[in-house]
């Protein structure tokens, strides 16, 4: 079946059919931006997620997946909050969770134990519960399917600006519509998710087929972005579908093939945006790895350079310093031949330039090679002569700006 995928302007969560969202200030944000938000299906979803393999789950986290493994196919809604990630607070903050779930269903009319909670912020701080749940009455009243741009402005906390996307695939069997909202900026160095996201259709499913969709996608897309190396606490990509359009493309494989780009689409969208608003970040670079003995093995190389210190300090100050990439990649923990390496580097519109090969100079042009790295977007590619198989990771640059903002975030 032929399908095409048409991307929607100013798309987002409530651009499929059957759901909408609002935004609330509930004084999280101390300029009193909208800090809570709350997506509503007005039918149950069949919802997969993916979670940070931290070994410090923030209490949201632990209380998704519990309820995940219960009511996999029952799921209504998500509440989400900025500014207080209600992590490492211990059993109240598991309370305060589940009270932040229950305040949501309240607030929407829903039955127990069909929403989900997401929160983001400073951690070691107790959810201020009062506030969020008065912010969540208030978005309640207020449900719209104009609402999604509102919730992905309301998630956000370092980031400047939101994150949010949609894409309609027209079949002859009729048109579904994948929607998705992220927020993140910092603390960006996704195993198994990346802080928040929500991705939302109205084509049909159930929780056994979307799960390991939604894990193929999570590691093409938010696992193969870095910002600064660090996993957060928080780390959630779920995955919501209602079935509005009354088509399920796991019905017919070329459908659910169509399905699984549209959900890619969305995914890579959202994470190149993350990247790009990377904190303090004024340059995106594309790692491209191939050769590898396997994809996993491509990937993980590609990650070691993504979080490279030296090497993102290197893209900042414009500086080919090819050695730093090679170093980062025989730091992976994979099997590598430094004499089958070869790296080249290409701005947007120019020729490749082979930085090294065989793991040496490949005596560059110097000044072309500079050009390509004061560009605000580059390619990094790097050749491991190991076999068929590639990845593609997606950093940015550190700045001196990063660290102002990190150095007084509590503060």
């Amino acid at each position: 079946m032929t399908a095409t995928l048409v991307p929607l302007a100013d798309g987002s969560i409530t651009s499929p059919q059957g759901f909408t969202a609002a935004a609330a200030a509930a004084g999280l944000k101390k300029d009193g931006a909208p800090d809570v938000a709350l997506l509503v299906s007005a039918t149950s979803c069949a919802t997969a997620g993916v979670f940070t393999r931290n070994a410090v789950r923030a209490a949201p986290v632990v209380y998704d997946q519990d309820l995940l493994s219960e009511r996999p196919g029952r799921i209504r809604a998500v509440a989400m909050n900025a500014r207080v990630a209600n992590a490492c607070t211990g059993p109240e903050g598991l309370a305060a969770a589940r009270a932040m779930a229950q305040a949501a269903e309240q607030a929407a009319g829903l039955p127990a134990r069909t929403a989900l909670v997401l929160s983001t912020g400073v951690i070691g701080v107790p959810l201020p519960l009062a506030q969020v749940t008065a912010g969540l009455q208030e978005a309640g009243g207020r449900l719209s399917p104009a609402g999604g741009t509102e919730a992905a402005r309301a998630i956000m906390t370092t980031d400047t600006r939101p994150k949010h996307c949609a894409v309609r695939v027209d079949t002859a069997a009729g048109a579904f519509t994948v929607g998705g909202i992220a927020k993140g900026a910092g603390m960006i160095h996704p195993n198994l998710a990346t802080l928040l996201a929500v991705l939302t259709t109205d084509a049909g499913g159930d929780a056994a087929s979307l799960a390991p969709l939604l894990r193929r996608v999570a590691d093409r897309t938010f696992n193969a972005i870095s910002v600064d190396g660090d996993t957060s606490t928080n780390d959630t990509v779920l995955l919501l579908a209602n079935g509005a359009s009354g088509l399920d493309p796991f019905h017919d494989g070329a459908l659910a093939k169509a399905f699984e780009e549209a959900v890619l689409q969305v995914a890579r969208t959202l994470a190149l945006g993350i990247v790009e608003d990377g904190e303090g970040a004024t340059k995106l670079v594309e790692i491209q790895v191939t050769g590898g003995a396997t994809e996993g093995a491509a990937r993980e190389v590609g990650r070691a350079i993504a979080r490279s210190a030296l090497v993102k300090t290197a893209v900042y100050g414009a500086d080919p310093n090819w050695g730093r990439v090679l170093a980062a990649a025989g730091s992976a923990g994979v099997a590598l031949s430094a004499d089958k390496l070869t790296l080249s580097a290409q701005a947007d519109g120019d020729d490749w330039v082979v930085l090294a090969q065989g793991g040496a100079t490949a005596h560059p042009d110097e000044a072309k090679a500079r050009a390509i790295f004061r560009q605000k977007r580059l390619r990094l590619r790097l050749d491991l002569g190991m076999g068929r198989a590639e990845a593609v990771v997606w950093t940015c640059d550190l700045s001196p700006e990063y660290v102002r903002i990190n150095a007084d975030y509590t503060s």
